[in-house]
């Protein structure tokens, strides 16, 4: 079994984002030596709280600073964007790092109605993903008038991520599922059983591949652990009560706010699709993920405010893994 990681370059309070995109590219470097299988980066528009706004951008840093682990994206906005110039910037990437890029995609649109109008993409958008999908994956195989070079011609793997209609569109294109970690597991195992029924071999997938994503953090004792995800589950119930994704806060300063009832339900909601425990509870847990999901791949993240913790988790993840340097 593989073990990636994705990290979403989350802010923390008071730092910069330049400072938050070059920490990025350093544990690009970290989570290589423990040797985990690829290191993603994810899409975000106008959001105060992350700073990866441009992912093959920095997809480009991170393979730069980087010599084994594959890169990719968590994946590119497709209803963002024109196919023809997302084909391009991963014929580039490819170019330049050949055999180890990825080509992650989502069909997720802005976050707010400014944002979406900026970008020229409202919410509908998403619903042409389909076709936006088959034509970039096109642009590959020299089948339009227009060429889209360097890509023609490049085998740069693709994987959908399981937004909406994500799952039947990767099993209609042969391609590897990302599915996203769910607290309803009863919903997570439907999609993902969808998805194995209907999967038609193509071009780089003879059978189903499917990637879970989970949001994993493991430390010395439980409580520890739990700490390590207090700050995005906080920022995730400041988005949904205020509309604003915020700068990942200290444990105890979100620990000592007074939340409403509002705030704490989604506050839990938060924490409830994450995991976290020392190394026997993860251990136990992430197993029980596996034989229960059939993954051929965890994509783990942990967003935190504290750095030196995240590094410490990854490494006990690793070393729970068996893998190479963990």
């Amino acid at each position: 079994m593989r073990w990636s990681v994705l990290d979403r370059a989350l802010t923390r309070a008071g730092l910069e984002p330049a400072e938050t995109l070059r920490e990025t590219v350093r544990f690009a470097g970290q989570v290589e030596a423990l040797g985990y299988h690829r290191f993603w980066v994810a899409e975000h528009h106008g959001v105060p709280g992350v700073a990866g706004s441009a992912p093959t951008v920095l997809a480009a840093a991170v393979a730069a600073a980087t010599s084994r682990i594959r890169v990719g994206t968590g994946g590119v906005m497709l209803p963002n964007h024109r196919p023809l110039v997302v084909a391009e910037q991963f014929g580039v990437l490819a170019s330049l790092f050949p055999g180890r890029i990825d080509m992650g995609l989502g069909r997720s649109v802005g976050f707010t109605g400014a944002v979406r109008r900026a970008l020229g993409a409202e919410k509908e958008a998403a619903e042409r993903f389909g076709e936006q999908l088959t034509e970039l994956l096109g642009y590959f195989e020299g089948a339009h008038g227009v060429r889209a070079l360097p890509a023609e011609g490049l085998r740069v793997p693709a994987f959908v991520l399981a937004v909406g209609a994500g799952a039947d569109l990767a099993a209609a294109h042969g391609l590897p599922l990302v599915m996203a970690h769910l607290s309803d597991e009863d919903r997570m195992l439907n999609a993902i059983e969808s998805y194995r029924a209907a999967f038609r071999p193509g071009p780089q997938q003879r059978r189903p591949y499917l990637i879970v994503a989970v949001n994993a953090a493991v430390a010395a004792t439980h409580e520890e652990a739990r700490l390590l995800q207090v700050s995005e589950a906080w920022a995730t119930a400041f988005s949904r009560t205020r509309g604003i994704f915020p700068p990942l806060e200290a444990p105890a300063e979100v620990l000592a706010r007074e939340m409403t009832d509002r705030e704490r339900a989604y506050f839990e909601q938060a924490a409830s699709g994450q995991l976290h425990g020392d190394e026997t509870e993860m251990a136990q847990a992430l197993a029980r993920l596996a034989e229960r999901t059939g993954a051929d791949e965890f994509l783990l993240t942990l967003n935190s405010h504290d750095p030196a913790g995240r590094l410490d988790s990854y490494r006990r993840l690793a070393r729970l893994a068996g893998l190479a340097a963990g």
